[in-house]
């Protein structure tokens, strides 16, 4: 059939962001289609069943909605189906993130979380897929993966890979993450599934959806043999390198991307005093994203409290930016219970984010909220109460879309100390940078409201909270450090990534190429972010990550990201 007149569908059961499929789809040049009911199902010649979150939330609507008895004789008629993340999660049998809840048993075999011992968990970011046949397989079209190429993971669970039994007839490829091998990808008969996120992985991804779309991937059941043993798996995880956007409006109601200097977005008097203008949101995403970033973060600094929420503007913003932009696009900035200025229509904070994800976002970052958050739950535990009680923002947006989809935004700054004493109840470190008075120790103070607020609440205090909650990554910025160009604040991220098993990512203050190299060497942090010198181009992104490879740090090169 010629691939103009097959009908793609998109298997959809409201669990996040599927807009950035649906516009990888358009960009390859196809259109795809919603199953709506089950009898779309019959319609279909190739469905894509994309999924993000818990394991028990995807099988319970897939069974509310009489998808999954269809979903099954589907995959029997031998029609191509194309699993992402949870999509191919589901196939087993079943999986320890929701031991009561069954999996569609398409495969054998169950899902596990990592070990937290060695690694942060969730494993996120980029890393190789390794095709583990150790001959060509028998067919006439092939999943397009590359060896060298990297894809980008972001789950808590997943296939431990034997390369024995059962998973010789299926399992594709294989992907280490530190001391674990796990199946990324399986590929049995007319079912390809991938544990990773092509239509977040750049070129590379793009170019294995096509490859699925243009092509009949059917598995002849004679291939299978011999397969790479776990321990010939290689570790390929790289380091991120994040782009972010503090985006306002302006004093005229423009959308613009600004930066402050130790969080102060306007001129100086003597230049105006205006808003710092530097560029449009979508712009310069796209310019990013052509650059090599691997992940872009919308940090929105406006309230837009006089809006509906369906009118905010960062929701166009996401929508317009993920049309061009297939790397992973968190949102920060307003992740919270609100109402609308007619006071009638109420939006909890999970309702919030699942409006952003549904516009492009597959993270929100949550941060006063997040203080708060973790000042009850301690208050909780003080008082004897169960600490996790549902009710924050945290719990509820993890529920839903999975811890991965949340992140923390921590804006402390140092509160200098003679002595631990004189911080009883924080948790204090001796420093090498004396304050002011000679101060041999100092607290990280949490803040909100843009920093406007100190809470008395310290960082260590804030992460392991959040981490308990539900968060599944720390954005760690730092206010002393914010515009001075003169390098992370090293301590603070030595001390956070050791209070927490979640991946951080380093922010505030990097000036040069070697500041990046230095966060990753000294700290071993997952990610690092920089803002107004990727706006002004002060360092291009392309040299940072140079000199990271040159440093002998692994980064996704620019070929991948172009």
């Amino acid at each position: 059939m010629p691939v103009s007149d097959q009908k793609l569908y998109l298997l959809d059961y409201g669990a996040g962001n599927v807009r950035s499929l649906l516009n990888a789809v358009e960009k390859l040049g196809h259109r795809i289609e919603y199953i709506k009911t089950v009898e779309d199902f019959a319609k279909a010649d190739k469905i894509i069943f994309p999924g993000v979150g818990a394991f028990g939330y995807a099988m319970r609507a897939l069974n509310n909605s009489g998808f999954a008895e269809p979903l099954k004789a589907y995959i029997a008629s031998g029609r191509p189906l194309m699993g992402i993340c949870v999509g191919m999660q589901v196939l087993f049998e079943g999986s320890d993130e929701s031991p009561a809840e069954p999996g569609l048993g398409i495969f054998e075999g169950r899902v596990e979380l990592f070990d937290k011992k060695l690694k942060s968990v969730p494993h996120m970011g980029w890393n190789a897929a390794q095709v583990v046949h150790q001959e060509n397989v028998l067919a006439t079209a092939v999943p397009e993966i590359g060896e060298d190429s990297r894809y980008y993971f972001v789950h808590s669970y997943a296939v431990p890979y034997t390369g024995t039994g059962a998973q010789r007839g299926i399992v594709h490829s294989a992907t280490r993450y530190v001391d674990q091998a796990v199946v990324s990808s399986v590929w049995s008969r007319n079912v390809f599934a991938t544990q990773f996120h092509p239509e977040k992985s750049g070129p590379a991804g793009l170019a294995l959806l096509r490859s699925f779309i243009e092509h009949d991937l059917v598995r002849p059941q004679s291939s299978a043999g011999e397969l790479r043993m776990p321990g010939d798996i290689e570790s390929a995880l790289t380091v991120r390198v994040i782009a972010c956007l503090d985006v306002r409006a302006n004093d005229q109601g423009d959308l613009v991307v600004t930066k402050g200097d130790q969080y102060d977005v306007r001129e100086s008097a003597d230049k105006g005093g205006d808003v710092r203008n530097l560029g449009k949101p979508v712009d310069l995403a796209k310019r990013y994203y052509d650059e090599g970033a691997d992940e872009i973060a919308f940090l929105n600094i406006t309230s837009f409290r006089n809006l509906p929420f369906r009118d905010t503007p960062m929701l166009e913003v996401l929508r317009q930016a993920s049309r061009s932009i297939f790397v992973p696009l968190t949102i920060g900035g307003g992740v919270r219970d609100s109402v609308d200025p007619d006071g009638e229509h109420v939006w909890p904070a999970v309702q919030v984010a699942g409006e952003y994800f549904r516009s492009g976002a597959d993270k929100v970052s949550i941060g006063s909220d997040a203080v708060y958050a973790a000042e009850g739950y301690w208050q909780r535990k003080a008082e004897g109460l169960e600490p996790l009680d549902g009710s924050t923002a945290i719990e509820q947006i993890a529920e839903r879309y999975g811890r991965q989809a949340v992140v923390i935004s921590v804006d402390p700054h140092r509160v200098y100390v003679n002595s631990p004493e004189d911080a009883s109840g924080h948790h204090v470190i001796r420093t090498a940078f004396p304050g002011p008075n000679g101060e041999q120790y100092c607290w990280y103070q949490c803040t909100v409201k843009g920093g406007r607020e100190g809470r008395d609440t310290d960082v260590r205090q804030l992460v392991t909270a959040c981490e308990a909650l539900g968060a599944g990554e720390i954005l760690l910025n730092c206010m002393d450090k914010d515009g001075t160009n003169s390098g992370y604040d090293i301590e603070l991220i030595s001390d956070t990534k050791a209070a927490v098993s979640i991946p951080v990512i380093a922010s505030s203050g990097a000036g040069r190429p070697e500041h990046f190299s230095e966060a990753v060497e000294k700290t071993a942090v997952e990610a690092v972010l920089a803002a107004g010198i990727f706006h002004r181009r002060e360092v291009p992104i392309v040299a940072v990550k140079k000199h990271m490879q040159e440093q002998g740090i692994s980064i996704r090169s620019a070929e991948d990201g172009v």
